[in-house]
């Protein structure tokens, strides 16, 4: 057996191990509490947001199960987004000013949770938004402890594509024990007994380390792909923003995803990039281009369950998975030192 039907074998091999994700990346039926908890007050920290509030906020007040308040943590905007909020019947919290060791985030989680009055506590980042009986059925799946669902992501523009691999490599990293940073529904007896956002006041992954103090104090913690639950647009403002906000989170969360799930992740994409690679390289085109089409397929099929991501997204996917591998490895130095979000310079966890 020559060189290269073993190097075809080997990257049909990491293909078909790609499918030990899917468990990850599959939406499930979710387990069901004995009822939803009424309970619920929804605290949104908001920085700019006067684009992004009116979908989510139409999206909590339309809901199957009604919030007993929403509170939005205004984050020293300087557009809109109070007006907004008051106008579409939201109580607004202005934050403080911003104490040493302390992100805008979690402090404007915190100042939320101290202000609220509900048994259960839903944070809820201001790009997202709830699917008709999202927030009911993110409850009633939670019925004790820390629950949060991965944003599924609507795509619109071109250079969205871009972000195919990093969601993915989001949820994979993330379902089923770990929390997703846009959205952590909690009890408010559980939070305050980690001490909430306080206890994670410096980090950029903040649902990531209030995660590791939930479970260390006993408190269960799960996480699904939050399609039907859950929605987000992520930087619709451009590709300058895109960047940045990819190189903030992957900047923190290198190192975070489990090992094992870190080790198929890498062996997989790994396979992806042999599949193009060989046959420009054997020039065997038959044997090489049916196992790119195989993995063509694979990633259409994980895209669809995370994000509407277009057809040709998965047809060309060399070109987003080379975009990740540049701007994972940018990410991975900036880890540790400072990065810009929002106007402010912030130390990656």
């Amino acid at each position: 057996m020559g060189p290269a039907l073993i190097l075809l074998f080997i990257t049909a091999g990491l293909w078909a191990a790609g499918f030990g994700l899917a468990g990850r990346l599959l939406s499930r039926p979710l387990r069901k509490g004995s009822a939803a908890p009424r309970s619920v007050s929804v605290i949104i920290p908001a920085r700019n947001e006067e684009h992004n509030l009116p979908r989510l906020l139409r999206s909590l007040t339309g809901s199957s199960l009604a919030p007993l308040e929403i509170i939005v943590v205004d984050d020293g905007s300087v557009d809109r987004t109070a007006q907004v909020a008051r106008e579409l019947g939201a109580e607004v919290l202005a934050s403080q000013a911003l104490p040493p060791g302390w992100r805008g985030k979690t402090w404007a989680c915190y100042q939320g949770a101290k202000a609220a009055a509900g048994e259960w506590l839903v944070f809820v980042d201001a790009d997202t938004w709830f699917e008709p009986s999202g927030l009911e059925k993110a409850l009633s799946a939670c019925p004790g402890g820390a629950f949060s669902a991965g944003p599924y992501h609507v795509v619109e523009r071109p250079y969205e594509q871009l972000s195919l691999f990093f969601n993915l490599n989001m949820v994979a990293g993330t379902v089923p024990d770990r929390l997703f940073g846009q959205m952590l529904v909690v009890d408010r007896q559980s939070y305050w007994r980690v001490g909430g956002h306080e206890a994670v006041r410096g980090r950029i992954l903040e649902n990531f380390w209030l995660g590791t103090r939930f479970r260390a104090a006993g408190v269960g913690v799960g996480s699904v792909a939050g399609r039907g639950i859950l929605s987000f647009r992520m930087y619709p403002n451009g590709l300058r923003e895109l960047l940045q906000g990819w190189t903030k989170g992957f900047a923190s969360g290198a190192g975070k995803t489990p090992p094992g799930v870190l080790l198929l992740i890498v062996g997989w994409m790994t396979g992806l990039m042999l599949a193009p690679l060989g046959g420009l390289i054997s020039g065997d085109w038959i044997p090489w281009g049916t196992i790119y089409l195989l993995c063509a397929g694979q990633v259409r099929w994980f895209s669809r369950q995370i994000g509407a991501f277009r057809w040709y997204a998965a047809a060309f996917y060399p070109a987003a998975l080379v975009f990740f591998f540049i701007l994972f490895a940018w990410s991975a130095l900036r880890s540790g030192r400072k990065v810009r979000w929002k106007g402010r310079e912030i130390l990656a966890d």
